[in-house]
């Protein structure tokens, strides 16, 4: 990387850390900068995987406050993230390099979908809320362990949107706030991108220099997620998140 695509790459790793901290979906602008640069689709996939794991933990912590409480939730749908994220690790390298080229703009397109549906899904989970006699489980039950896992299987894959679909999942089958719910999704997130690196580290081709960019970025841009991002507009935050993701899609589709 020359000078320029440093900065680009490191810029790009405090903005996907920040946004992922605040909404998910942070890959959809690390993944295209890392593929201008050169870096093969399934190398820009594992460094952004690795890179990204300071930024998960570090709106983790930032979330300390939401999570106490969670303490038994969080272990459990750990548990289902672990596994669904060495699943979705283990298919990245199982599968074929085209097979991955055809189906990552098919998964970026259903990330940007997700995310223009997000103020939609908010809604809908409210009103789901408000009319609803019963109380939700604590820890949602197997519906939500199995979705969980699956939608991490997913993020073991891409990472692309998980934390959107996570905050789906729990915003459906559990009762407590969107905030609280955001605690746990970061921890989750903060499991996949773990484990699935640890697995790649041994097995994976790897650009030191993007992970070490994206990692102190996205560092920076978790605890600036977790201070300001909720005085953030929405709006602002998807449309960015499209914009580029749209400019992936054409990218990979165009290699």
């Amino acid at each position: 990387m020359n000078i320029w695509e440093m900065l680009a790459v490191f810029a790009a790793g405090i903005s996907a850390g920040t946004i992922n901290t605040i909404v998910g979906s942070g890959t959809l602008i690390t993944f295209p900068v890392l593929l201008a640069t050169g870096l093969p689709p399934v190398t820009a996939t594992v460094s952004n995987g690795l890179g990204l794991i300071p930024g998960s933990v570090s709106g983790a912590i930032g979330y300390r406050k939401e999570l106490e409480g969670q303490g038994r939730r969080v272990l459990k749908l750990s548990v289902g993230a672990l596994i669904g994220g060495l699943t979705g690790a283990t298919l990245l390298l199982a599968l074929p390099s085209t097979a991955f080229e055809t189906i990552v703009p098919v998964l970026v397109a259903l990330a940007l979908v997700l995310v223009i549906l997000q103020p939609r899904i908010s809604k809908a989970v409210q009103r789901r809320r408000e009319h609803s006699g019963t109380r939700t489980h604590s820890d949602g039950g197997p519906l939500l362990f199995v979705g969980l896992m699956l939608a991490s299987v997913y993020g073991g894959y891409f990472t692309a949107a998980q934390g959107i679909i996570y905050l789906s999942l729990m915003g459906m089958l559990l009762d407590d706030t969107m905030q609280r719910l955001n605690a746990v999704k970061n921890v989750l997130a903060a499991v996949v991108n773990s484990i699935a690196a640890v697995f790649f580290l041994f097995v994976a081709d790897f650009d030191w220099t993007a992970v070490v960019l994206i990692a102190v970025g996205s560092a920076l841009g978790g605890q600036l997620g977790a201070r300001i991002g909720r005085r953030l507009s929405p709006v602002v935050l998807r449309v960015l998140i499209v914009a580029v993701g749209t400019v992936a899609i054409v990218q990979l589709v165009l290699r």
